[in-house]
């Protein structure tokens, strides 16, 4: 398999440099994988990217506007399925693909992995011994969480499965998988303990949580830091170890004895 990298456009404090969409090859024939938002230059240059290669499908990794919403226009253009494991804004797939579900291209098979977590729908496709992980795992950054308690499960379903490298949704290439999916691990299991010690501390809401445990981090991503703190404060409520009443920055929680 050879694989080709097409960066978008879109770079911001979510998307890093932009969104990775990535070309599989193999005996001539390709899959893209999470060709990113609708924009002209880009489209342009997945085209250019492709030369003569037979392209059998679009894939996304999952729903969000930073990685599905060209997919259908691309596939439409090249008269092959958009494929993905849910719908979302801007992107209704022609297939859905579940956990061990596959597509194959040329000599090669992408296989799905569900890895909710980021997100309900997110899911790793693997080839081989490559994984492409889409926000689930990303290149030099932490991932917003959606349900911490998934998400933590879905790290250990992707770490010692034989990776020889991750090609993340965004940032650079990933050659030490097993080290990186436990420094993703080690990181958030710290942040649940300062998470639990903010709050035996006395922080009330999800805003006192962010405030004092992001307190070293651009004040311009608090409000998607809040979203990985309602994950972690829902975690803790299963895990007996907080009371928490959800409802966005001022959701109130409590340590329980």
């Amino acid at each position: 398999m050879n694989v080709a990298l097409v960066l978008a456009p879109n770079p911001g404090l979510m998307t890093g440099p932009g969104t990775n969409t990535w070309i599989l090859s193999s005996d001539d024939e390709a899959i893209v994988v999470d060709p990113g938002p609708e924009i002209p230059e880009h489209l342009a240059a997945i085209e250019s990217a492709l030369g003569g290669l037979g392209v059998v499908a679009v894939v996304v990794t999952h729903s969000h506007p930073d990685h599905a919403p060209l997919a259908s226009p691309l596939a439409r253009r090249l008269g092959v399925p958009a494929v993905g494991p849910a719908p979302g804004p801007g992107f209704r797939p022609d297939r859905l693909i579940a956990d061990g579900e596959s597509v194959g291209f040329g000599g090669s098979r992408l296989v799905a992995l569900a890895t909710p977590g980021h997100t309900p729908d997110s899911t790793c496709y693997r080839v081989d011994d490559a994984l492409f992980t889409g926000d689930h795992i990303m290149g030099g950054s932490t991932v917003m969480v959606e349900d911490m308690g998934d998400y933590v499960r879905s790290l250990r379903a992707v770490q010692g499965i034989g990776l020889r490298v991750i090609y993340p949704g965004h940032g650079p290439i990933i050659t030490e998988p097993d080290r990186v999916v436990g420094d993703y691990l080690s990181h958030r299991l710290e942040r649940e303990r300062q998470i639990l010690a903010a709050v035996r501390s006395g922080a009330a809401t999800v805003g006192a949580v962010v405030q004092q445990v992001y307190a070293d981090v651009d004040p311009a991503l608090h409000l998607p830091a809040a979203v990985s703190v309602d994950a972690h404060l829902r975690k803790l409520a299963d895990d007996g170890l907080v009371r928490y009443r959800g409802g966005g920055w001022m959701g109130g929680v409590e340590a329980l004895p």
